[in-house]
């Protein structure tokens, strides 16, 4: 994993392509690789080194005749499958997954990414036909953001590089409005700047004589129709066996492995899993954060899964006196809002694992969107939010010009099912995004790498596509997964219930952060217009005197104050 970044067009400089990387150093810190060509083209990469360590890997990666130039941020978790069905036709000079993307691309054109199992951004310049072509994973794993100013291409994994590149910072109005009136974040092609986009996941694009152009490469309905038959009893093992092979193609590494745990089923399940292919590997190390409040802390569950396995635990203290400067850091890197005081705890583990020099860990991200987890999925509801009874965003606080901006939500409902259609939403447009993008800068932001085997396309294909007994019966969210963990584990952690929160956020916000919390919102209202003032206070007011049903609406004004300075 590591960071890409790349200008076409008369913009292209060696100056700029520096200052981008610069930014972004944090992705990779073991080598700064760029090629130029002045006022045509400039590549750049910063790497973290997972897979063949040697410096024949580094990137931009080219071959001898010099036609393509690589940059690439991911892996290729089937990259050894896909080597042998191409040696016969190519002689490869590393053992890393770069060179077998390139000369996949070089077999089967835009047709390879059909092939790839993995996460994955990349860029490919074809010097012979001056054309770019850039592409994403199917759920979007890995970032790629990217600007066109006048007739030049800007590109990179995150979007701080792209402002150093001269793209202007501007909120973009109808996405921050949309943010607090409704707690989306955007379309998959937008981002909380004017001019700055993503590629969407499971999208290419082709950059050539000034014109971009955009496809979608990955058909996840049509391939829900195409899932092999097997047979009733023969389901479970089938699922177990995907599940097996994919914890084990993320296990490929040539630097340490390990994994995140939390105390509920889907970390039960990838327990089980790495304890079952790897019994008595005492290399591989856990991780779980803990705030030190028992009302919130898992621990007592993660130790009791460990019982009896031989992998040590590292446990991640996030204490509130951490918040506001982890904030201010977090926010410089994300860009754009973030999931709150867990999502800074969360970074706690990948620094632990950076210090003990494990730079690989797994978690369980991607479940409960394939196997229907979340409590929205069985009540009448559309919400985005999880655990809260009251509405989790307060748009009376806003001017109601505003307010106004906000486009209106509405999702693709593909299917004749409810339930399928939230789990689609979720998939491509609202949950999954916004996870993978906030862990994929804070694993980032410590220079480790994040995989997340529950988001192994054959799987969650395969998950989705089956009826709703499979997820749901008798009462009991992602059903099956349940039965096979429960085989491993017992019922005591397989059946144990969802617990949605986990730091005491609303607390800290409005007692040990109360200071902070303030200091925030006078920033935020002395910034922007966006507020009204006497609403804002109002309801501050009311949370510090009790009405905590939820803090995600306060967490959003605390958070864009920093993003707005």
């Amino acid at each position: 994993m590591c960071g890409i970044a790349g200008i076409v067009g008369p913009l292209a400089s060696e100056r700029r392509l520096s200052a981008m990387l610069k930014t972004q150093a944090h992705r990779g810190p073991d080598n700064l690789g760029k090629w130029v060509m002045e006022n045509q083209v400039a590549f750049g990469h910063n790497r973290l080194s997972i897979l063949d360590l040697s410096d024949a890997a580094n990137q931009p990666f080219h071959l001898f005749d010099g036609r393509y130039q690589l940059i690439f941020n991911g892996e290729i978790y089937n990259y050894l499958e896909i080597r042998k069905r191409l040696e016969s036709s190519f002689n490869f000079k590393t053992k890393s997954d770069t060179e077998v993307l390139l000369y996949s691309f070089i077999h089967w054109g835009e047709g390879c990414l059909k092939e790839l199992n993995g996460m994955f951004s990349f860029a490919i310049w074809d010097s012979r036909e001056a054309k770019l072509f850039a592409a994403r994973d199917r759920f979007g794993v890995k970032p790629f953001h990217y600007s066109v100013q006048d007739t030049s291409l800007c590109f990179s994994s995150e979007i701080p590089p792209l402002w150093k590149a001269g793209v202007p910072k501007t909120p973009k109005d109808s996405v921050w409005s949309g943010f607090f009136t409704k707690g989306t974040y955007g379309n998959p092609s937008e981002t909380f700047w004017e001019g700055i986009y993503q590629l969407p996941a499971g999208h290419y694009l082709i950059y050539q004589n000034s014109k971009l152009e955009l496809r979608s490469w990955y058909d996840f309905i049509g391939n829900l129709n195409e899932q092999p038959e097997i047979q009733p009893h023969d389901q479970e093992d089938y699922i177990l066996q995907l599940l097996l092979d994919s914890v084990k193609l993320r296990f490929r590494a040539d630097v340490p492995v390990g994994f995140n745990l939390s105390g509920g089923l889907d970390s039960s399940t990838l327990l089980a899993l790495v304890s079952d292919l790897f019994p008595e590997n005492d290399s591989i190390e856990a991780f779980t954060f803990i705030t030190g409040d028992d009302r919130y802390d898992e621990l007592f569950w993660v130790k009791e899964m460990l019982n009896g396995r031989p992998y040590p635990l590292n446990t991640c203290l996030l204490q509130a006196s951490e918040v506001p400067d982890l904030t201010s850091k977090i926010s410089e890197l994300q860009a754009e809002p973030f999931g709150g005081i867990p999502t800074l705890a969360y970074s706690k583990v990948f620094k632990t694992a950076r210090e003990k020099g494990i730079l690989v860990l797994l978690d369980g991200q991607g479940s409960d969107e394939a196997w229907a987890g979340y409590d929205y999925y069985v009540k009448n509801s559309d919400s985005v939010v999880q655990g809260v009874n009251s509405s989790p965003v307060r748009p009376e606080a806003l001017d109601q010009e505003f307010a106004g901006k906000s486009h209106h939500s509405t999702y693709p409902a593909p299917f004749g099912e409810r339930l399928l259609n939230l789990q689609y939403r979720d998939l491509f447009y609202t949950k999954i995004p916004r996870a993978l993008r906030f862990n994929d800068r804070v694993s980032m932001a410590h220079s480790t790498e994040l995989r997340e085997p529950f988001l192994d396309f054959r799987l969650v294909e395969y998950v989705f596509s089956r009826p709703t007994e499979f997820k749901i019966k008798n009462g009991s969210q992602k059903w099956l997964l349940r039965q096979i963990a429960n085989k491993y584990l017992g019922d005591q952690i397989a059946l144990a219930p969802k617990r949605p929160l986990q730091t005491p956020q609303r607390e800290w916000l409005a007692e040990d952060l109360g200071d902070w919390v303030e200091s925030q919102l006078e920033i935020l209202i002395a910034k922007c217009n966006w507020f009204d003032s006497k609403v804002v206070w109002r309801l501050w007011n009311e949370y510090k005197k009790g009405d905590k049903d939820n803090s995600f609406y306060l967490w959003q004004w605390v958070n864009a104050a920093e993003l707005l300075k």
